[in-house]
């Protein structure tokens, strides 16, 4: 039985009362959770599993068989029984941060248009893109544009879309390494701004902040060279 994935209606959702479905020593499978799995280059969350008489630290969320999430124990944590009604709790301050990073990445995309992504990482202290580029705007002038975008506060929505209307719009995917979630006959696009001219719009099953503005100032600390035409450019949330 799939996970329900309750982030998806609600990013903001801190805590869910869930079933036990089953429980091994690669972790907990819930019948729902707000717990994000990792990927897509961003980290699963973390938080902790509470029930009548025990309680489990959850090391990270990972992808479990047939679209079920695994909560992977931290060492030494005890494991709820199989049925169990439990409370799963985000780590907050450490997925609000993820959100933020994670928006901050579509911005950066946004500003350099028609560069394929090939590779990415999201991590709560530095955030990284690898653009298919051979030379990229500067670190100046790509942060002061970036905290130009996030002070004016854009809206982030989602919306689906079928396979084959993504099919019709391969300029969608900027991402050259990781493909868009697929399978389920839909996928979930991720808008910044308004439906006229978004300053971004591109599949994505990631958690987003609502608005731009909650991101705060983000400052891009170092362009890399990584091979012909491949740069690396590295964010990081100013000031914390």
């Amino acid at each position: 039985m799939a996970t329900e994935l309750a982030y998806r209606d609600d990013a903001y959702a801190r805590d869910i009362t869930a079933r036990v479905v089953s429980v091994g020593a690669e972790g907990v499978v819930l019948d729902r959770t707000v717990f994000y799995a990792r990927a897509g280059g961003q980290p699963g969350d973390a938080g902790v599993l509470r029930w009548a008489g025990g309680e489990m630290a959850v090391a990270e969320a990972l992808k479990g068989p047939d679209d079920t999430v695994l909560h992977a124990p931290a060492a030494g944590s005890t494991l709820p029984p199989e049925g169990a009604e439990v409370t799963a709790a985000l780590d907050w301050d450490r997925r609000h941060r993820l959100m933020r990073m994670h928006t901050s990445l579509h911005l950066l995309c946004s500003l350099i248009p028609g560069a394929g992504v090939t590779g990415g990482q999201i991590g709560t202290d530095k955030s990284r893109l690898d653009f298919d580029v051979p030379e990229p705007p500067t670190k100046e002038s790509l942060t002061e544009r970036l905290n130009e975008l996030v002070a004016a506060n854009h809206a982030v929505t989602d919306s689906w879309i079928t396979d084959a209307e993504l099919d019709a719009n391969p300029g969608m995917v900027r991402t050259l390494s990781v493909k868009p979630p697929r399978g389920s006959g839909r996928v979930r696009l991720v808008r910044i701004g308004g439906d006229g001219a978004p300053v971004d719009l591109q599949p994505c099953g990631g958690t987003h902040v609502r608005a731009t503005g909650e991101i705060g100032r983000v400052e891009v600390a170092k362009i890399e060279n990584k091979g012909k035409a491949n740069r690396r450019v590295t964010l990081v949330l100013a000031g914390e």
